[in-house]
């Protein structure tokens, strides 16, 4: 059996991160299982509602995906149509395959085509899940045929717990997300703001926290004269107007590959986990955690629980138990210079050690090779 593999891989878009946080990790994942040797092509639907909110972003979406196609200019990026073609493009882009990753923020009816074709062509397939809703929604996972899956890659031991005990799945790993360290680095840049969220308001999942962790604790700063400033979309008018008298500067999307200069212009970074990460998946740490720490940005955490121990709580970010507890720890390390950069570098070298997409890739080599014999 060959070590390289001839890899498929489906997301809800690789172009466009707007909304779609998926983006980040995946993007890194597929370029690394390039430079690894295997062959890997990436698929998204034509005109995907990622990229058409992207697109109305006018210069920041046109930026994006200019800036997209020129980091990640090794990935083979294919589109499909759904519809009466479907079945003809799926046999001829699947009929050499060895692994299809289809991600959950695919279509069933594309997912279950797929799985539809592992017979026939002889691949293997893995499910790979990112989100909340089969903890939340889990009517919405059982449209796909995971009983087809050859496992399921879940990016936490909670959710996987679910996966096992809950849907019957035998095969299924924690998959955690990583840093892209190629891109998400320290740049040497002088300090424009004092603290950092990086983020969408969303669906009501975490209002009360963005309140008590981000908006009080910056309207208390901001009486002291330092800048809070927030990036991200999907913002109702209420909420701006919460950002505004709180003297918090509200900047927009931020394309992600954009990330790394705001952090590094940056003193402090903050994290404020929606409420599904930290209750029922408390102990899956987001993407921006990842990629804050890879950037050599302080960390400070509305509350949230390190089950697996992918990290050094207190040593590679600090967690404010309250928003009290928060602004405190905010006033600390805005004052001591010494103990930021020692945050900094902790985090940072916890990154570099075990949450890297190379690492990743490396795993999901591993796997496969696993379900492979």
């Amino acid at each position: 059996m060959s070590d390289k593999l001839q890899f498929r891989l489906f997301a809800h878009s690789w172009v466009s991160d707007w909304n779609h946080g998926n983006a980040h990790f995946l993007r890194g994942l597929a370029r690394e299982l390039v430079r690894m040797g295997n062959g890997v092509r990436c698929y998204e639907e034509l005109g995907a509602w990622s990229v058409r909110n992207l697109v109305q972003e006018g210069k920041a979406g046109a930026t994006e995906i200019e800036d997209f196609r020129n980091t990640y200019h090794e990935l083979d990026v294919r589109f499909y149509q759904r519809g009466d073609k479907l079945a003809a493009w799926l046999d001829e882009e699947l009929r050499d395959a060895d692994i299809v990753l289809l991600h959950e923020w695919n279509e069933p009816e594309v997912v279950n085509a797929v799985l539809e074709r592992k017979e026939r062509y002889r691949f293997q397939t893995l499910f790979h899940d990112t989100h909340h809703r089969a903890y939340t929604r889990p009517s919405e996972i059982l449209r796909f045929r995971l009983d087809r899956f050859d496992g399921v890659l879940a990016f936490g031991e909670t959710l996987r717990r679910i996966y096992v005990d809950g849907f019957g799945i035998a095969r299924c790993w924690a998959f955690h997300e990583a840093a892209d360290a190629s891109v998400f680095r320290p740049l040497d840049l002088p300090k424009q703001n004092d603290v950092v969220w990086i983020g969408n308001w969303g669906d009501e999942e975490r209002t009360r926290e963005l309140m008590e962790f981000l908006v009080e604790p910056a309207h208390a700063l901001a009486e002291q004269g330092h800048r809070t400033v927030v990036h991200g979309v999907r913002y109702p008018d209420e909420a701006l107007g919460k950002l505004k008298r709180a003297g918090i500067e509200y900047r927009g999307y931020l394309p992600n590959l954009s990330a790394p200069e705001v952090y590094s212009e940056s003193r402090l970074a903050l994290h404020v986990p929606r409420r599904q990460y930290s209750n029922g998946l408390s102990g899956i740490p987001t993407i921006r955690v990842f990629e804050a720490l890879a950037c050599g940005t302080p960390l400070v955490c509305a509350p949230w629980t390190d089950e697996e121990q992918l990290f050094h709580s207190g040593l590679d970010y600090v967690v404010a138990e309250n928003g009290e507890a928060m602004l405190e720890e905010l006033r600390f390390l805005l004052r001591d210079g010494s103990a930021r950069a020692q945050l900094a570098e902790n985090g940072r070298q916890s990154i570099l050690a075990r949450h890297t997409c190379r690492h990743r890739a490396e795993q999901l080599m591993e796997i496969c090779r696993e379900i492979r014999e």
